[in-house]
């Protein structure tokens, strides 16, 4: 018996899973990649009245943690600092905050995306 091969992603590739799976889930993209001196945000997107600044984590296997535990507190003061430049970059007064989207090799070769909603509590 031969076992299938897990799906593989790039960043850029995992990003785009990412943003198809929340746009599915009726968000905007706004834009990718905003970078700043301190940090980036990967995806920036629209959620109603709120600006949505998500982090895209990708592991081909979670033999040494899931993808999620990868964003602790220095990752997220980078986070904090990019989302803060785009905010004044563009004059946003709307509401904002900060979801990871996880995504792993699931056991049937697929994929599997875990959305955690404001996942720092901001």
């Amino acid at each position: 018996m031969v076992a299938r091969d897990a799906v593989r992603l790039d960043g850029a590739a995992a990003e785009e899973v990412a943003r198809a799976y929340l746009t599915r889930a009726g968000l905007k993209l706004l834009t990718r990649n905003h970078r700043c001196r301190g940090g980036e945000i990967d995806l920036v997107m629209e959620d109603d009245d709120s600006v949505v600044f998500v982090e895209v984590r990708y592991r081909s296997n979670t033999r040494f943690g899931r993808a999620e535990e990868t964003v602790g507190p220095t990752k997220q003061a980078r986070l904090l600092m990019a989302a803060n430049h785009y905010l004044q970059r563009h004059a946003e007064q709307r509401p904002a905050r900060f979801d990871v989207v996880a995504i792993h090799p699931d056991p049937t070769g697929g994929l599997e995306i875990e959305w955690i909603r404001d996942a720092f509590g901001t």
